[in-house]
């Protein structure tokens, strides 16, 4: 037995919405044996754009039941019944949680007439309720309204019974079927054929374009997680819609998915990924040579396009390293910005500054220490290869670190020598690095000391 579906809400997601209509026919495969259908109270004002859309008031609902007292009855109509509706997963997500908040516990199995007619019916332009019955001559009248709407879902659903010639709808129905979960617009090949491997997975919208970039250690149980539960909050009923198709890259490791999912996220910035859009440590060392030749250490913001000595997220951080270098290297505290006014030079003074601010130390001198309080600054920072598992028995995956830095990462015979990172750099792809993806590499190199050959 099938109960076809549709509601009219006062908004698009269910914890902040309230019901405004519902109908439920009960078919038997045949013919429809019962029907239901009642304005309900939200317990809220209806939009005027949603008075405008389906043309129930405040006044129409106003005496009408609440749906905590039409529970009762939707419940039986729906619990033993295959749950059927026009984007599925928008009306059972409303009815779920407000039956839920009434103390009822709906399981029933469910039904996409939107999947239903790609299944049986290929190739039409579109798939929604108005023009899909323009194309298939369905009347459909009083659109917008829960029992107009749901009588042509039933009209419908039986075109589609009547033509399923391959035997589509019961396959659906059978027990692990991926079309009781899956967004509207998704053919279930997509999902069917993602390996079990670790990798990097691409939501797509109708056109092509990234909505979300996600990584994991098993493909196919990471993107099947992303479609079951009933969560019906409107920004995720409007993501599971806007999805038409997943691309995936496979990695070695998780780590590397980690990382490619950093990178991915920065470049295509998708609308629906939240995380790893905050911003970078704020502050770096910059190295230039001034008009006179001397070599400049500066603490600047960070440069989009030029990569820092090192990084750090307060000013006060910077200055304390830039003192210690100034100190160790007998740096000149005018010449690093750290001392600005037009005052005598306080490292003459303390004869940590050489003259080279007064121009009576020369350039070549000086900047020969600067270099060396560069080559301290890397120094401090490690570099290490991380070895794991490639993506056959063929290859193992390496990731390279050099003096603190995000080189890049790719995969090398089985059987290949790796100690020399120069040799390695060749083999690998190099990759734009963050503070994320340098945090986990570190993070990662000093949990698994077995992995990493030091350089």
């Amino acid at each position: 037995m099938y109960a076809i579906v549709d509601i009219e809400t006062t908004g698009g997601h269910a914890r902040a919405n309230g019901i405004t209509e519902i109908a439920i026919f009960v078919h038997d495969g045949h013919q429809v044996i019962e029907r239901y259908e009642t304005l309900v109270n939200p317990g809220k004002p209806i939009p005027y754009y949603i008075q405008s859309l389906t043309g129930i008031t405040n006044e129409m609902v106003e005496d009408a039941p609440f749906f905590e007292e039409v529970a009762p009855r939707v419940y039986e109509l729906l619990r033993n019944n295959i749950f059927i509706a026009h984007n599925v997963n928008f009306d059972y997500s409303f009815i779920h949680h407000h039956l839920q908040g009434c103390g009822y516990d709906l399981h029933s199995k469910k039904l996409c007439t939107v999947r239903m007619s790609r299944k049986v019916i290929p190739g039409l332009p579109s798939y929604s309720l108005g023009k899909l019955c323009r194309s298939l001559n369905i009347s459909l009248h009083d659109r917008h309204r829960a029992a107009g709407d749901a009588e042509a879902t039933v009209r419908l659903f039986e075109r589609l019974l009547a033509s399923d010639n391959q035997q589509h709808i019961p396959a659906m129905l059978k027990r692990g079927s991926k079309e009781h979960f899956l967004p509207p617009n998704l053919a279930p090949e997509y999902v069917t054929e993602l390996p079990g491997r670790p990798g990097v997975y691409y939501f797509h919208d109708q056109k092509g374009k990234v909505l979300y970039v996600g990584k994991a250690k098993d493909l196919k149980k990471r993107v099947n997680s992303h479609f079951t539960g009933n969560n019906s909050s409107q920004k995720r009923q409007e993501f599971l819609r806007n999805i038409y198709s997943v691309s995936y890259e496979t990695t070695g490791t998780e780590l590397m998915a980690c990382i490619l999912e950093s990178v991915e996220i920065k470049r295509l910035w998708p609308v629906y990924n939240q995380s790893q859009k905050r911003a970078e440590l704020r502050y770096g060392f910059y190295t230039f040579e001034d008009q006179q030749g001397y070599l400049r250490l500066a603490i600047e913001k960070k440069r989009k396009y030029t990569q820092p000595l090192l990084s750090f997220d307060l000013l006060a951080q910077g200055q304390q390293w830039l003192r210690r270098l100034i100190r160790e290297f007998h740096l000149c505290p005018k010449l690093c910005f750290l001392q600005t006014d037009h005052d005598p030079c306080t490292g003459l003074e303390d004869e940590t500054c050489l003259g080279a601010c007064e121009k009576k130390e020369a350039a070549l001198t000086y900047n020969h220490r600067v270099l060396k309080a560069i080559q301290s600054l890397r120094a401090a920072q490690p570099s290490f290869i991380i070895l794991g598992s490639g993506r056959n028995v063929t290859e193992q995956s390496a990731i390279l670190m050099e003096s603190g830095r995000f080189y890049g990462m790719g995969y090398v015979p089985i059987d290949a020598g790796i100690s020399d990172p120069a040799a390695l750099r060749d083999l690998l792809t190099p990759y734009p690095e963050n503070e994320y993806i340098i945090n986990l590499v570190k993070q990662y190199a000093e949990n698994n000391m077995g992995s990493v050959i030091r350089c």
